[in-house]
């Protein structure tokens, strides 16, 4: 395969979050005294190191035909966008409430955030993605020339 046109790794401390509680939930476990309790904590603190150990980075890649975009390291959570579905593009910023990871946004489509409110917002031929990165010009600039020069909104 060519080296891809573009390629950004996001790093960010949203990890150490997760490994935090997993920690509370260790120490929780050493608390309780019920079986219950003590394996109720340890579930849920093997859970959030397991998630934590897949948002260490969001890296968004060019495959060629289309742009990938995964969390890892542990590669638990990824998805591919065509460029032929891609409509538009623009710089854009997260609410507040749509918050950091994998979900909808609250003004509609999905959003995929690491750390921090700029994105880019890309119509899709059916929906809208809105990809985190702290490098959001570049990436749009990057979309529009893979999606035939599309126009911002």
């Amino acid at each position: 395969m060519d080296q891809p046109q573009y390629s950004h790794v996001q790093k960010a401390p949203l990890y150490l979050i997760l490994y935090g509680v997993a920690l509370v939930c260790a120490l929780a476990a050493c608390v309780f005294s019920d079986k219950a309790g003590m394996g109720i904590s340890i579930c849920g603190g093997l859970i959030l190191s397991a998630l934590a150990s897949s948002f260490h980075h969001l890296a968004v890649t060019d495959l060629g035909d289309r742009l990938a975009v995964r969390f890892g390291p542990t590669p638990m959570f990824g998805m591919t966008v065509r460029y032929s579905e891609i409509v538009k593009v623009e710089v854009g910023r997260t609410l507040i409430l749509d918050g950091w990871g994998i979900h909808m946004s609250i003004r509609g489509g999905w959003v995929w955030n690491l750390w921090g409110r700029d994105c880019v917002v890309v119509q899709l031929k059916k929906g809208t993605l809105r990809i985190g990165t702290d490098d959001a010009a570049n990436l749009e600039v990057f979309l529009q020339g893979k999606a035939g020069g599309c126009k911002n909104f």
